[in-house]
């Protein structure tokens, strides 16, 4: 895929190495700004106190450190372009190659609905696409490594640990840019699934399903969500951006990831009744069905057989 020197979104949080997380989960846990600095108990601080930290600030002053700027940043400045990890001390480039691809791929992606929803006459609200590595916390509870990508409708924002892209890789043998970029393409479908109500709607419905029906209506979610992703792959095509072999490799990713498949290689057998995504073959259908048509209406997944 040619995405390099194109534009990239801004919409991106790269939460790697920050072992709080950010954002909120379950229960309600909002951090609140304490708007105007730090809460005092007992009524404030005395006049003996006060000089005492004068002194201590002038101390450090005189030896290069700046005591505020330490207490307004929450740390020591590593230098431009890099991030300092709070958990192992490492540094992360601010601006790897990987995120420069995922803003890359984002940005591709809101051109691509912009231009849908404005034919439409509809405005377009631009996810977020939060980068993670081990946990982080979001509207719908927590994720980890083992969530796997997901959109929480909660937050309008698409959960990431890069380092599936390497699982998608090695377990799977699913590789390639492509690959990867088809992954976010399907994340975002679910968002434009929920500014078009559709999640809603099922989110609602399902309060009344048993667990079997619900795994039916889940798979015509899901295969939306590839179709929808199958849309921008069209659309990345006519801009002359795909290479030689990027589609297929979008196909075997979808083929890979079917759950006939994900439970054949784990378990040895298929229990259909318990499928959420949808097989191979049916993964594979729906998004070429997009990228074959790039119209939304060839995306309709709730009528007839899929």
């Amino acid at each position: 895929m040619e995405w390099r020197g194109r534009r990239q979104s801004d919409n991106v949080e790269d939460r790697r190495g920050d072992p709080g997380g950010g954002g909120f989960g379950r229960g309600g846990g909002f951090n609140f700004p304490s708007g105007g600095g730090v809460r005092r108990a007992g009524g404030g601080l005395s006049i003996g106190t006060i000089i005492f930290l004068v002194v201590i600030y002038f101390i450090f002053k005189m030896m290069g450190i700046d005591l505020l700027q330490v207490l307004d940043t929450g740390g020591v400045t590593t230098g431009p372009g890099y991030e300092q990890s709070q958990s192992d001390g490492t540094r992360t480039p601010a601006n790897d190659e990987m995120t420069a691809f995922m803003r890359t791929v984002l940005a591709e992606t809101e051109d691509t609905w912009q231009g849908i929803f404005q034919a439409q006459g509809q405005n377009y609200e631009e996810p977020r696409l939060v980068l993670f590595s081990g946990s982080t916390a979001s509207a719908c509870g927590s994720a980890s490594s083992a969530t796997g990508p997901f959109y929480c409708p909660g937050d309008h924002k698409v959960y990431l640990d890069t380092e599936f892209f390497q699982e998608l890789s090695d377990r799977f043998g699913a590789s390639g840019d492509f690959a990867e970029a088809y992954v976010v393409a399907h994340e975002v479908g679910h968002h434009v699934q929920n500014l078009l109500g559709i999640l809603p709607k099922f989110n609602q419905a399902r309060q009344r399903m048993s667990e079997e029906e619900a795994n039916k209506m889940s798979v015509r979610v899901e295969l939306q969500a590839d179709c929808f992703a199958g849309i921008w792959g069209k659309y990345t095509q006519q801009k002359g951006l795909l290479e030689s072999g990027d589609l297929e490799e979008a196909l075997n990713a979808a083929q890979q990831i079917g759950d006939d498949t994900l439970q054949k290689r784990s378990q040895g057998y298929v229990v259909p009744e318990s499928f959420n995504h949808g097989t191979s073959a049916q993964r594979v259908k729906w998004f070429k069905r997009g990228f074959d048509s790039g119209q939304l209406s060839a995306c309709d997944t709730f009528s007839g057989p899929i």
